[in-house]
C-alpha cells in the first residue's frame, strides 16, 4: 500500500473533519462530535500532534494528540484521539501505523505520557494500560489507560481540554 504519513498541513482542516465524521459515522459509543473536538483544538492551538494518512495521494486517516491536566500537577502528559480512518480504508493497519508515529513524536518531544480513553485490546498493543491512580472521572476504569514514557506515573484525575465538550 502506498501510504504516507505526515503533519497536517494549510488546507488539510476540512478533509479531516470529512474523513473523521465518515469513520465515526457507524462506530459504537460516540455521541458523534470527534469533528467538532478536533475543528476547537484546532481553533485553540491544542493539537500537539495532528498527523494525517495519506493513501495515493488522498487523506484516509488522521490523529490528533492534545494535552491533558492532572489533579497532582504532572507536566508534560497527553491525550490521544480521536483517531480516524475512513471505513473503506480501515482494516490495514493505517491507524496502527497514525498512532505509532504520534507516540513516537511525543516521545520525542519528551513528554511524560500520554493517556488514551478507548479499547483495551486495540491500544494495549501500543503499552497502554490501565493505571488506577489515573482516572477519567465517569469512564469504566478498564477504558481509560496511560502509557509513561518515563519510570514514574502521575496519580489523580485527568482532564482533557476544554474543547473535548465541543457538539458544533
Amino acid at each position: 500500500m502506498n501510504l504516507r504519513i505526515r503533519n497536517e498541513a494549510l488546507g488539510d482542516a476540512a478533509t479531516i473533519e470529512a474523513v473523521t465524521v465518515a469513520a465515526f459515522l457507524d462506530a459504537p459509543h460516540t455521541a458523534h462530535t470527534e469533528h467538532f473536538i478536533v475543528r476547537a483544538l484546532r481553533a485553540v492551538g491544542q493539537l500537539s500532534v495532528s498527523l494525517v494518512a495519506e493513501h495515493d495521494g488522498v487523506i484516509v486517516g488522521h490523529v490528533a494528540i492534545s494535552p491533558v491536566t492532572i489533579s497532582d500537577g504532572a507536566t508534560d502528559w497527553y491525550g490521544l484521539g480521536p483517531v480516524s480512518v475512513v471505513p473503506s480504508h480501515q482494516g490495514r493497519g493505517i491507524g496502527t501505523q497514525l498512532v505509532t508515529q504520534a507516540l513516537a513524536e511525543l516521545r520525542d518531544r519528551g513528554a511524560a505520557g500520554c493517556v488514551v480513553l478507548g479499547e483495551p485490546g486495540y491500544y494495549g498493543r501500543f503499552g497502554f494500560n490501565a493505571v488506577p491512580q489515573l482516572m477519567l472521572p465517569g469512564v469504566p476504569p478498564e477504558y481509560f489507560q496511560a502509557l509513561s514514557f518515563r519510570d514514574e506515573l502521575p496519580s489523580g484525575d485527568v482532564a482533557y481540554h476544554a474543547s473535548f465538550e465541543a457538539r458544533e
